[in-house]
């Protein structure tokens, strides 16, 4: 009965997590990204807390239940993040860029979006400069990402 315990806890701890990145991915201007899906309000409000890294090409992509003004904090955070804000139609709305770590709990900043917002993909800080992302983009989705 016991290992049968210490096999069930850990299925449920990960019950809770985001989706797992090798199943999801999502497209900007021909650059694929592996991304986790972020789609009720615990995985949003963890987001990427307390990770030490992330390769390059993986992101986390949040789903909001409607459109409408975003602001992000980076409470617990411990990479540097681009956060970019897309719409209804997944256009690029607003981008924060190079927003850096921050320790100091409910003190850290939040990086709002100028624009209404539904989706929002954080990238590892100077991917948006490295594919020379401009507003308007489209944020295209793999497979198996929900459209509503």
């Amino acid at each position: 009965m016991r290992s049968l315990a210490l096999l069930v806890l850990p299925l449920l701890a990960l019950a809770g997590c985001a989706s797992d990145p090798a199943r999801h991915w999502v497209e900007l201007d021909g650059n694929r990204y592996k991304v986790e899906l972020a789609q009720d309000d615990a995985t949003r409000a963890r987001g990427l807390m307390f990770r030490d890294s992330m390769p390059a090409d993986h992101g986390m992509l949040f789903i909001h239940d409607r459109q409408e003004m975003q602001a992000y904090w980076m409470k617990n955070t411990r990479l540097a993040l681009d956060i970019l804000y897309f719409d209804d139609a997944r256009r690029l709305v607003s981008q924060q860029r190079d927003v850096p770590p921050c320790s100091a709990g409910d003190r850290c900043p939040p990086y709002p979006s100028s624009a209404p917002a539904r989706y929002v993909l954080e990238l590892n800080a100077g991917q948006a400069e490295k594919i020379n992302l401009k507003d308007g983009t489209e944020l295209k989705f793999g497979p198996g990402i929900p459209l509503e």
